[in-house]
Order: C-alpha cells, then structure tokens, then sequence
C-alpha cells in the first residue's frame, strides 16, 4: 500500500463508496497522482464478493468511469492501513468511529461532502431504494467532492 491511501466506507459498499472510488481513481489519473491506493468498503457485509448495483454501473459507465469492483467489508485493523478513512454520511462515520481502536481513529473518520466547498449538505443519500437516476444524482455530488479530495491529496 502507498503512503497516501484512501478508503471509502457506506453501508453495503456496492453503490455509494465503489462509486467514489471510482471517481477519486479518475481525478487522481488527471491530477498526476495515480500513486495514491484508494479502496473502498461497507460497514456491513451482505454483499461481500458481489460487484456494484447494476444501476451504479451504468451510471459510472455513462460518464466513462470504471466500473470493476468486488464488495468488502470495513475491518477495524485498517484503521492503520489507509491515511484517510471517509464515510459517505455520519451514520456510516459514526458506524466507523465505534469500530475504531482508538480515539485518535474515531475522531480522524472525515466525510465525502466535506471535501466540496460548495456542498450544501454532509451526507450523500443512500441510491440503493430508490431509482436509476438517484445513481447520476449521487454521481453529480461525488465529482466534486473527489475534485476536492484530489487537490487535498496533492498537497500532502
């Protein structure tokens, strides 16, 4: 794993967090920085081993991402693992801040959002019960959030 690493956490991680991923990669390509691991993980692990929602990749494809993925569930151990640990809504950060081993772990838990400027909520909704188009609205809020992210990331 490189120094920089970064993991995306929701609950399932078939929709909201592979999408980010995803996302991040392709910025991370523009930006020069193709050294940094990202991953991504699920608080729970129902759907461990299965790819993302099939509505999540089309949506990815339709804007030309990546859409190769194999859900994980978040283990407490890679705390240590991934520089930043980002949560796509505070259930998820809060889930994640009880997995923590420490303190300093919990309180280092970040979200998507906060990585937009101009974000007008932290939370990005769960797509998973609703329809297609929901997918292209998560899309719409994680592209600038990763643009956000990325330029954090450059200046580590």
């Amino acid at each position: 794993m490189s120094d920089l690493s970064v993991i995306f956490v929701c609950m399932g991680n078939i929709c909201r967090s592979p999408m980010a991923a995803s996302v991040l990669r392709a910025e991370l390509e523009r930006a020069g920085l193709a050294h940094v691991t990202v991953s991504s993980a699920g608080t729970g692990g129902w759907h461990v081993g299965d790819p993302a929602d099939r509505r999540a990749q089309a949506a990815l494809a339709r804007r030309g991402y990546d859409t190769e993925h194999a859900a994980q569930q978040f283990q407490p151990e890679w705390f240590n693992d991934y520089r930043l640990v980002i949560a796509m809504d505070r259930d998820n950060q809060r889930d994640l801040r009880r997995l923590a081993p420490t303190r300093a772990h919990a309180d280092a838990v970040r979200l998507m959002l906060e990585f937009d400027p101009e974000a007008e909520a932290l939370d990005v909704p769960d797509p998973y019960y609703g329809a297609a188009d929901e997918f292209d609205s998560v899309l719409d809020l994680l592209e600038p959030a990763c643009r956000g992210l990325a330029s954090h990331l450059g200046e580590l």
